[in-house]
């Protein structure tokens, strides 16, 4: 008990806690945010094999609770959940075996980890942003009616549950972010609740058989981080859930694209990536990513609605777009609409 009441501990469960509003509020974000936090904190000596393995357990726990009240509501197409988790499952257990083999030097395995760690996070951004992107062009097209009970591509979605789960058996990154994204494309008639109800479905035994084999690879698991992590982030996700509705979601959505940008950047530095400098980190350089992110993004985001025959500003906003397919249905004459005097903050993608 009383290593629950030490700093660290306390730090950890802060994380745990921030993070999970987060998740609650944006459905994505658990591993992209939560292995770096961690990391940077120096838990577990900063190794990131003790944090991979910790942050997938209590991943494990939360999104189990995200899971239940979905499957309640009978959201999730679980035909469709089946097959990522035949693909993911297996992947999610082998990845961590693969990079073992890569080299038995734990200086070597930590700089490894790190390293896929920060490239999943770039990726991550990466396919957040061709999200909003995807939907912008479905809004330009008139909208999706939505199909709640698809027709089922069985080769294509196990190649897409092999990819989610060998990225998080590795790196603990991708079972909402990555997966999400592949869904939104592969089946662009599903309706938000749908989709965000059967990534919740398959992520459960997704993360769980990657901490199982975590677990076993690393000789146990770290309860100094995991007990305080799950006490943190069950109640923030919780907490996340209740007041999603009262939160502008543009400034949240943009924020985990700069965050999950400065965080890949920073770990590869970290690692001491080659192109720089193994010698010495350079935070100025982090913070001048985070910079860039924060001013460039809206303005390649406004670049992209006048290529689409939008103005840069106004209807639809990251809102309207994120509660796409199905959810929201704008008419091909209402997305052309603009509305410049809307003076929202959420209307300021």
């Amino acid at each position: 008990m009383s290593d629950l009441l030490t700093l660290t501990a306390l730090s950890i469960g802060a994380a745990g806690f921030f993070v999970g509003i987060i998740v609650g509020l944006t459905g994505m974000g658990g591993g992209a945010l939560m292995t770096p936090a961690l990391i940077f904190l120096g838990v577990g000596g900063g190794e990131a094999a003790t944090v991979v393995t910790a942050d997938l357990t209590a991943a494990a726990v939360y999104k189990s609770g995200g899971a239940l009240v979905h499957a309640k509501s009978g959201s999730p197409n679980f035909r469709l959940a089946g097959w990522l988790i035949a693909g993911s499952v297996p992947m999610a257990f082998l990845g961590p075996w693969m990079v073992h083999q890569l080299t038995d030097n734990e200086d070597q395995l930590d700089f490894v980890l790190k390293m896929a760690i920060g490239f999943a996070l770039l990726f991550a951004a990466t396919t957040y942003a061709l999200r909003l992107y995807v939907n912008l062009r479905r809004v330009r097209a008139g909208g999706d009616g939505g199909d709640p009970n698809p027709k089922i591509r069985p080769i294509p979605t196990l190649l897409v549950g092999m990819l989610g789960g060998l990225l998080v058996g590795i790196t603990s990154v991708g079972s909402g972010s990555v997966i999400m994204i592949a869904l939104l494309m592969l089946y662009p008639g599903l309706s938000a609740v749908k989709l965000v109800g059967t990534d919740l479905v398959q992520a459960v035994p997704l993360v769980l058989s990657a901490a199982i084999s975590n677990i076993i690879i690393n000789d146990g698991i770290d309860l100094k981080i995991t007990i305080p992590l799950i006490i943190g982030s069950v109640p923030g996700t919780i907490l996340g859930s209740s007041i999603a509705p009262r939160v502008p979601q543009s400034y949240i959505r943009r924020g985990i694209v700069v965050v999950l940008t400065m965080s890949g950047v920073a770990l590869l530095d970290k690692s001491g990536w080659a192109p720089l400098g193994k010698e010495e980190t350079h935070p100025i350089l982090v913070a001048m990513v985070g910079v860039v992110t924060i001013v460039l993004v809206p303005l390649v985001w406004g670049v992209i609605r006048r290529r689409e025959g939008l103005p840069y500003f106004g209807a639809p906003t990251l809102t309207e777009l994120e509660q796409l397919p199905g959810d929201h249905k704008p008419k091909k004459a209402a997305a052309k609409k603009a509305a410049p005097k809307e003076p929202e903050a959420q209307s300021r993608p």
